[in-house]
């Protein structure tokens, strides 16, 4: 696994169009549901896999912002180094144009 990076997130509860009834909360990398702290994308503080390198980069692009964390969990995310593409491996790499730098955490807790 290789490190992508990190988030800050609002975990949701399942909306009632998700026909996942064992399903209580979403925890989804996609803003679609849970949604990401800000749109951060305008700041330029993110790294080649659209995520942040340490958990401090958030911090500073909130309070740079007015940007309220309370309600967010922060998640860590790693990737694998090669997707499957119509039946043919093809490696996954970070966005070249941006620094890529992840500080991976000490421990690891698997969530979702």
């Amino acid at each position: 696994m290789v490190p992508a990076g990190y988030m800050a997130k609002r975990v949701v509860a399942r909306p009632d169009w998700l026909p996942a009834e064992r399903v209580s909360s979403i925890y989804s990398v996609s803003g679609c549901v849970s949604e990401n702290f800000a749109d951060y994308i305008n700041f330029w503080k993110h790294n080649g896999y659209w995520l942040f390198d340490s958990p401090d980069v958030i911090i500073e692009v909130a309070r740079e912002n007015n940007i309220d964390l309370a309600e967010t969990t922060l998640f860590y995310y790693e990737v694998h180094d090669l997707q499957l593409n119509s039946g043919a491996s093809k490696s996954i790499v970070p966005e070249p144009s941006f620094g890529t730098n992840v500080s991976v955490p000490q421990a690891k807790v698997l969530e979702g």
